[in-house]
């Protein structure tokens, strides 16, 4: 099997599972116990959230552990949303790009729905970018949040963060970026991006799936969605996933240790080039150049996406069609339609995402699948009608 979803979910790492698994054994205790076992959980606790500060560039106190990606993204959007609305109840806006992972427009649309806030959507381009201009016009005094995503998980298009928090900054809005796709390949220092808050999931860096990260600036006030016994600084109320803080700690080090190299975005290019050489009305989507390096994703014209599927996992390729968060859906992605992609062209869309372990024979090989797997469905398509 030539594995082709990382951007859906990754394999936990052994270094990982070495590093929880006394947290998930003999250290059982409960951080908010005052014995000796609570007092070691809470150790490992403290050490777990100084290591990602130091990866984050930000202080201990200002990492907060959660369930993933989406909890993060939730309890930022309508945590700082609704901090800043109760200090001065005419901050009722949110902005977020079209093209938003649904963690955070859900969120936006939850406080639409139910806290009387207005949700401004920006515009990107067709190649899925939402340039500082495009933001510009839509800050405004009442505004609460900006929102938008470090790097597409369908798509794989980077946006340029730190220009756009600038533009937040310079208006005295504070900015969250959803950087689940990002972590691992991109920079994620909070102070050289600019952002005030910034959310990651574990599972897509190999640690287990249910433990994540938000940062928050320390000036920045954020209301709970989770109530209880205070805990993560009265953030996020519930008792300590110990290991799981461990575990995400741990990736996020792995990961800084090891930048997605130029060698991945070598590869990355060579199988773009061979399935459009191998499939000439093929096209790419998001953006060229500025684009995550183990992220390929294409609309195949006249070709049904989930057919292709199919096809490429018996010959031992797996993929996806987009998001995973979307699963059993046959709407077209909004994010391509947000580009100005046809809804029957958007359903056409298969997306590669891979790391450093993937190598360029096995994309050789993927690229080979994906021009034979087009045209067995093509050629099925045809004898049906």
């Amino acid at each position: 099997m030539i594995f082709l979803d990382a951007a859906a979910t990754t394999p936990v790492r052994r270094e990982v599972l070495e590093a929880m698994w006394p947290y998930l054994t003999g250290e059982f205790g409960n951080p908010s116990s005052h014995h000796t076992l609570g007092e070691a959980a809470a150790a490992a606790l403290a050490d777990a959230r100084k290591t990602t500060a130091a990866v984050l560039g930000c202080r201990p106190g200002e990492v907060t552990f959660t369930s993933g990606g989406t909890e993060a993204d939730n309890l930022a959007v309508k945590g700082v949303a609704l901090a800043r609305q109760a200090v001065d109840p005419t901050r009722n806006r949110v902005v977020i790009s079209a093209v938003e992972h649904p963690a955070v427009e859900e969120s936006a649309r939850y406080l639409e729905r139910f806290h009387g806030f207005q949700v401004d959507v920006v515009d990107v381009d067709p190649q899925g970018v939402v340039t500082p201009q495009a933001l510009k016009p839509l800050l405004q005094p009442d505004t609460a949040l900006v929102s938008i995503m470090y790097a597409n998980n369908e798509v794989g298009t980077v946006q340029p963060i730190r220009e756009l928090a600038a533009v937040a900054a310079d208006h005295g809005i504070p900015f969250h970026t959803d950087a689940v796709q990002a972590a691992g390949s991109l920079p994620l220092n909070v102070r050289d991006l600019g952002v005030d808050a910034l959310g990651i999931s574990g599972h897509k860096l190999g640690a287990p799936k249910g433990c994540g990260v938000l940062f928050v600036r320390s000036r920045l006030r954020i209301e709970p969605v989770i109530h209880g016994g205070g805990q993560e600084r009265g953030r996020r109320s519930g008792t300590e996933n110990v290991a799981g803080a461990v575990g995400v700690a741990t990736a996020l080090q792995l990961a800084a240790g090891a930048q997605a190299s130029p060698a991945l975005a070598e590869r990355r290019d060579a199988f773009i080039a061979a399935v459009l050489a191998g499939v000439p009305d093929a096209f790419l989507t998001g953006h060229p150049d500025s684009r995550l390096p183990g992220l390929a994703s294409f609309c195949f014209p006249g070709t049904s996406g989930e057919s292709l599927l199919l096809e490429l996992e018996r010959a031992g390729v797996v993929c996806s069609s987009g998001s995973a968060c979307a699963a059993g859906s046959d709407a077209p992605s909004p994010v391509l339609t947000a580009m100005g992609v046809s809804p029957e062209v958007a359903q056409t869309a298969v997306r590669f995402s891979f790391d450093s372990s993937v190598t360029a024979d096995e994309l050789s090989t993927a690229a080979r699948s994906v021009v034979a797997a087009v045209g067995r469905v093509r050629g099925l398509g045809s004898a049906h009608r």
